[in-house]
């Protein structure tokens, strides 16, 4: 009797156990390294270093690029050949995996200095030459092509859920200071850029 009791207390221990050692998600967004995160399948280009000595990131810019399933590993590779080439710091190709190519204490060169002023999608008061490549990352998902108006893959759409939520703790980016480069450059005319995956991190919240 006495052993089943154990073995029944023991079961209902476990779930508390693996929770209790499950990395916590801040914790490990404010790490150095190449920390494993859970719900990520990241490639480290680059590793992160002391989040304090990072450049003052203040926004999160969501973009997509024209290439086929596949280009976000070549442009990630490209981007860390040349740091301040232009393009950004995070890419995410089709199936989801992140590809982290810069130190993040670098600023590449992306974004058309934020002109956009027209009000259309948001108030661009508060972006205009605000929201640039010195104030902000860029998130680059792959995939697009040759179809410019198909968007994120479910499994760019999961892991963005996760990514964007690292970085926003990593550098205490508030969650109305996520924007498509549409809603601060003026883009490509058949499409919306970035703007269902920006609106998507709006709506998930906290």
């Amino acid at each position: 009797m006495m052993l089943r009791l154990l073995a029944a207390l023991l079961v209902l221990a476990l779930p508390s156990a693996a929770l209790a050692a499950t990395p916590d998600l801040a914790a490990i967004a404010r790490s150095a390294g190449t920390p494993e995160i859970p719900g990520l399948k990241m490639v480290w280009l680059s590793p992160w270093g002391d989040v304090a000595k990072s450049h003052p990131w203040r926004n999160i810019i969501v973009h997509q690029t024209e290439g086929p399933a596949g280009s976000a590993r070549y442009g990630a590779t490209e981007q860390h050949k040349n740091p301040t080439r232009r393009g950004v710091m995070v890419w995410v190709e089709t199936d989801g995996t992140v590809y982290w190519a810069i130190a993040d204490n670098l600023v590449p060169t992306h974004t058309d200095g934020a002109d956009r002023n027209d009000n259309k999608y948001i108030d661009n008061s508060k972006t205009y030459h605000q929201v640039n490549k010195d104030t902000s990352i860029g998130v680059e998902f792959a995939g697009n092509y040759p179809d410019v108006t198909k968007g994120a893959t479910d499994a760019q759409i999961a892991a963005w859920r996760v990514l964007v939520k690292v970085l926003r703790v990593r550098y205490g980016i508030p969650l109305d200071h996520v924007y498509a480069h549409n809603w601060i450059d003026f883009k490509d005319a058949r499409y919306c850029e970035g703007c269902a995956l920006a609106t998507m991190a709006r709506q998930w919240g906290e």
